[in-house]
């Protein structure tokens, strides 16, 4: 009960504490808060440790604490090779994207492609995109930690979805992109704590890392460098490398939230640093979390708590081990779960700032009541947006609840909606002699392929592929004493009898039996079976592949002789 109360005490101290790092950011900010300070942090005002962990975290986000560990543990590491493809990536950015954006003096990187095209339609395309892409993918961010709260302290996740939406709805009519990257400093910093705190204590009840290691060898879970070219296969080191290449070339290329925060810092040479810093430390946060859990696994590796029913969903791993194992150290628990809590928070604020920025500089701002709006009255049409869209994410959390994993969830948000975004800049950078009639018909024809793919995919039943797990070594001493026992000792001993099978019996108590596919010969239903993981790769190229094939048919009409420009490629007037 003390524990408990500890645990509380501490929770509700952290959020406070969120709450004083926006009043210290309103403080030690400008005293009157402009479009520009709003929009932007200003020149100097956060510290190049501060940009890179926010950075960081605003690709990792939550999932890097909940999500992650619990891939390892159920699916094994093919995931971990997405590092690959996107270590790949921000040389490619630093070289031909940010050449391009820097010196532009815009506010919404999407400004680019009005320059570049000469059309809002083009424009107004990708913001929509980006605008789409972020609110899925917030409420996944929403919805992560609300798994953590309700497996430990029992809250539904229709409550903890309404709080965090609304407390990021109040912090960012009151903060800008200032707070919320040094709020995203703090979080990191303390998950980062956390994590090297769960994995020493694993280390110590796992008899060392060499042991780690081996358990989770022999238990399949370390699966790497897979070449299998199958593209129904969920991930192999193939599809994790390319797609998670086009995918992070699409988010720090072509994201307005990550992008505004290179247009904070004090120059190109600080942003090309802080970019080739970023590559070290997201190896260092990926593999962390990983190596949790590598952790977790090996504690649990004879007796799984999800088999026994202790926990329903496989993101729930981590809190029920931190409940289990850290009785002992009072606080711990509310500290974990007040840092997925703010985390989540924290990503939320700051991305509601960017996709509000982009919704008023592409949509609103172009609505003839809205022009001429003086720059005070633009800053609080930005944060109307702001709130408008906080209660559009909060609906799409209530929906990400239903999913089968948050790396799920969020893998294929990102990848569906990366390959028309990535795809229309690649056409505007690489390919002169396309116009804004291919750009746009490249993007619709991506969007609709890709929703063709996705709606049929949901068609086609699928189960979820885990691996096996064991329960031969559970006893009614294997949980912590503050782990209520759900079984008594006969009955208990007969589901560890029932359950201790070969692994194909295993799985077919596990999950639901699997429908039988169609013929390999229908192209429709392996179209449906391609992992998420190609998606934005497939995106990216039908963009590119009929915004060529267009652009030159209504060349060859119109007579259009094309000429290089500053900001890329115009039609001769």
């Amino acid at each position: 009960m003390q524990s408990i109360i500890f645990d509380y005490a501490v929770f509700l101290l952290l959020i406070g504490l969120s709450f004083a790092v926006l009043i210290y950011s309103k403080i030690s900010g400008p005293k009157e808060q402009t479009k520009a300070d709003y929009v932007f942090a200003s020149k100097g005002s956060v510290s190049m440790g501060a940009m890179l962990l926010s950075i960081a975290r605003g690709f990792l986000g939550v999932k890097v604490f909940l999500g992650y560990p619990s891939e390892f543990y159920y699916r094994g590491s093919g995931m971990w090779e997405t590092l690959y493809g996107m270590s790949l990536a921000f040389p490619l950015v630093l070289y031909f994207f940010l050449p391009v954006y820097f010196n532009l003096g815009i506010t919404s990187v999407y400004q680019y492609l009005d320059m570049r095209f000469k059309s809002r339609l083009v424009r107004r395309l990708a913001s929509g995109t980006y605008f789409i892409r972020s609110i899925l993918n917030l409420g996944v961010t929403v919805f992560t930690p609300c798994v953590a709260l309700k497996t430990v302290m029992g809250l539904p996740y229709w409550f903890s979805i309404i709080l965090i939406t609304s407390i990021a709805i109040v912090f960012t009519v009151l903060g800008g992109l200032r707070s919320a990257i040094l709020a995203d400093a703090v979080q990191s910093l303390v998950m980062i704590g956390c994590s090297i705190v769960i994995i020493i204590h694993g280390f110590f009840i796992a008899k060392g890392p060499l042991n780690v290691f081996e358990v989770t060898k022999e238990r399949d879970r370390l699966d790497f460098f897979n070449f299998n070219m199958d593209p129904t296969l969920r991930v192999s080191t193939v599809s994790a490398t390319l797609g998670q290449l086009f995918m992070s070339l699409s988010m720090f290329g072509c994201q307005q939230n990550f992008v505004q925060r290179y247009f904070s810092m004090d120059s190109q040479k600080q942003v090309e640093k802080a970019l080739w810093l970023t590559i070290p430390l997201m190896i260092f946060l990926f593999s962390l979390s990983w190596i949790v859990g590598m952790v977790i696994f090996t504690v649990y590796a004879d007796c799984d708590p999800r088999a026994l029913g202790y926990i329903s969903e496989i993101d729930e791993i981590i809190p029920f081990y931190i409940e289990d194992r850290f009785y002992f150290l009072p606080g711990f628990m509310g500290l974990v779960l007040a840092s997925l809590f703010n985390s989540g928070l924290s990503i939320l604020v700051s991305n509601l700032n960017s996709i509000s920025t982009v919704a008023w500089e592409d949509f609103v701002s172009q609505i003839p009541i809205f022009k001429g709006a003086t720059e005070k009255n633009q800053l609080w049409c930005i944060k109307s947006i702001s709130v408008i869209t906080g209660f559009i994410v909060m609906g799409v959390a209530f929906i990400v609840a239903q999913s089968s994993g948050v790396i799920d969830a969020s893998q294929l948000m990102t990848s569906a909606t990366s390959g028309p975004l990535l795809g229309v800049f690649v056409l505007a950078m690489f390919f002169p002699s396309t116009n804004w009639k291919g750009a746009a018909a490249g993007m619709i024809s991506s969007h609709l392929m890709t929703l063709f793919i996705v709606l049929g995919s949901l068609s086609i039943a699928k189960e979820p592929n885990y691996l096996p797990v064991s329960t031969e070594g559970c006893t009614n001493t294997t949980f912590s004493p503050h782990i209520e026992p759900i079984f008594d000792i006969q009955y208990n001993q007969y589901k560890m009898s029932f359950l201790n099978k070969t692994h194909d019996e295993i799985s077919s108590v596990l999950s639901t039996p699997e429908v039988e596919s169609s013929s390999t010969d229908d192209i429709l239903t392996m179209l449906y079976s391609i992992t998420y993981m190609y998606y934005s790769l497939l995106g990216t190229f039908v963009t590119v592949f009929v915004g060529v094939i267009v652009s030159y048919m209504t060349a060859i009409r119109t007579g259009d002789d094309i000429q290089y420009h500053p900001l890329g490629y115009e039609p001769i007037q």
